[in-house]
């Protein structure tokens, strides 16, 4: 008897164990998976999505209310991660882990789906107004904090009409870029610029740069709208060339 006593009581932690697991189990959300009889043995071997872009939009609505109402209904089948109101508010919708739908249909380089592989940050702005400094600050903070968890490159924060340029124009010709790039943040060049090499291609470079030149005419709208927005000649000059040229060499550096 005293030797059944104790094979008992060295089931026991074996047991408890079992029990643990199970009621761990039952509390975890379930995975996803086949719609099939399956056997789940979780591997510890996996990683979360990891985003190596920001995109950065205006809701193109009057007010932040509106904007989160259209981002929080299941009809619109629009998201984005974070929304920064007018007073500098950061309102988080969507957990940075998941992929949100905030860029649609659209390219960087030989990304082609910019939605696996960024964070969308919506910007409460009909597009026609000046951002307000508060909005603005909260945006630097909050791009602070997530280059430094992910170490995203400067030159992967982009605007919406970068990415989807024959669809979008968002954050506009009003979004101070040159504000974000004296805080480290995206592509810039202020002149003057380097001597243009010779047979330097400015649209090859835009290519290069990451621009898509499937629609050429949007590709250059797109680079006027976040580089030289006060132009809106539809050819590119000698001097749009030497920005090109700037911004590529700074591209090849992630900065």
């Amino acid at each position: 008897m005293a030797a059944e006593r104790q094979r008992r009581s060295a089931r026991l932690p074996a047991a408890w164990s079992l029990l643990a697991c199970l009621l761990l189990a039952a509390c975890a959300p379930l995975p996803r998976s086949a719609n099939l009889p399956t056997v789940w043995l979780p591997s510890p071997n996996f990683g979360e999505r990891v985003p190596n872009f920001i995109i950065l939009h205006y809701t193109g609505d009057d007010s932040a209310a509106t904007a989160l109402r259209t981002l929080g209904s299941r009809r619109s089948e629009v998201s984005a991660h974070y929304l920064i109101v007018r007073d500098g508010t950061i309102v988080q919708l969507v957990d940075e882990r998941a992929r949100a739908w905030h860029a649609g249909e659209s390219r960087w380089g030989s990304t082609t789906d910019l939605n696996s592989a960024s964070i969308g940050v919506e910007l409460d702005n009909n597009g026609r107004e000046p951002y307000a400094q508060a909005q603005i600050d909260a945006l630097l903070s909050l791009l602070t904090d997530l280059t430094r968890r992910y170490r995203i490159p400067a030159a992967n924060i982009l605007g919406h009409s970068d990415v989807a340029p024959r669809r979008k124009l968002d954050p506009g010709p009003l979004f101070p870029w040159p504000t974000l790039a004296a805080n480290g943040f995206g592509l810039w060049c202020d002149p003057p610029y380097p001597d243009l090499a010779p047979a330097f291609d400015p649209l090859l470079a835009l290519r290069a740069i990451g621009y898509d030149l499937t629609d050429a005419a949007a590709a250059v709208r797109a680079f006027r709208t976040h580089f030289t927005p006060d132009d809106t000649t539809s050819e590119l000059t000698g001097r749009d060339g030497a920005l090109i040229q700037c911004l590529l060499q700074k591209s090849a550096l992630g900065r």
